[in-house]
């Protein structure tokens, strides 16, 4: 990916020398179920919010001097680039279509981080939370990106951020107030489909920015949309189900299969029109 010349966000919240420590009630059963659901990255917000309230309220802060490596310097730089691409794409597509775009914030944070969604640890993976409109991600993250889900490469990496403004973009629209409202009169495997829907819609929004992008500014290397490809199959439900325990159950996937992953990303891509990627609508996913 050609990212380093690229205009760097100011949309960025460093929380890296910021420690946050709770104690969880129930001998730590919410962190492990943090830790879980931290495996499919693109968390729905609710999920922090519910394993919240098994968080002691106290929490303590502390600020120390944080020094990063050499290598989070070059992550921090590169989530600034492909952030600041992302508002350049999604400004010139809202604006085309009578609307204004607002830039979500990307916070920084290492071990753990209080949003208006509740406290997380850096197992939940990288998130958006709808509350404040902020994307939280700990640059830890890429490492077990591409060590723990085999997908390496910067590109992939770029995916992971353009899926979570692609949650925003969800936000803006309105649609993610639709979908978890309906929690309240859906069964579990209903709402279910609906969650999956909604991550397969902002894959394919993020497919979408990469069109985008690189028709205005020539980001995209060889082998770069496939680094993205195989990031997203890598993340579906049904392969990180197989991984974990040997057998699926597709009643409880929440962010689509591997080839859904992929096919709407891809989807996104090819078009590079939004109005591509309304999952649900669609005959089939």
């Amino acid at each position: 990916m050609r990212w380093q010349s690229g205009r760097r966000s100011s949309n960025i919240e460093d929380q890296r020398g910021r420690r946050i420590s709770s104690r969880a009630k129930g001998g730590g059963i919410g962190i492990l179920l943090l830790a879980l659901v931290g495996m499919y990255f693109g968390i729905d917000p609710s999920v922090v919010l519910n394993v919240g309230e098994q968080i002691n309220s106290g929490l303590t802060t502390e600020t120390s001097s944080y020094h990063p490596s050499a290598e989070e310097n070059r992550l921090a730089d590169f989530v600034a680039v492909v952030l600041g691409d992302t508002e350049d794409t999604w400004r010139a597509e809202f604006q085309r279509r009578g609307a204004t775009y607002r830039e979500p914030t990307l916070v920084l944070f290492s071990g753990a981080v209080q949003s208006a969604c509740g406290y997380a640890q850096a197992a939940v993976g990288p998130f958006y939370c709808p509350g404040d409109g902020k994307v939280y991600i700990d640059l830890s993250f890429y490492h077990d990106l591409k060590s723990n889900l085999n997908a390496p490469g910067d590109f992939a990496q770029a995916y992971v951020i353009a899926h979570e403004v692609g949650h925003h973009i969800q936000n803006l629209l309105g649609i993610s107030d639709k979908v978890h409202a309906a929690r309240q009169t859906l069964s579990g495997k209903e709402y279910n489909q609906l969650s999956v829907q909604l991550e397969l819609q902002a894959d394919c929004l993020s497919g979408v920015w990469a069109n985008h992008a690189d028709r205005a500014r020539q980001v995209i290397e060889p082998g770069d949309i496939d680094e993205a490809l195989n990031a997203a199959s890598q993340i579906g439900d049904d392969r990180l189900q197989q991984q974990s325990r040997g057998y699926v159950t597709p009643d409880s996937f929440t962010h689509g299969t591997s080839a859904q992953r992929a096919r709407w990303f891809k989807r996104g891509y090819s078009s590079g029109d939004m109005d591509s990627c309304n999952t649900f609508t669609a005959e089939a996913l």
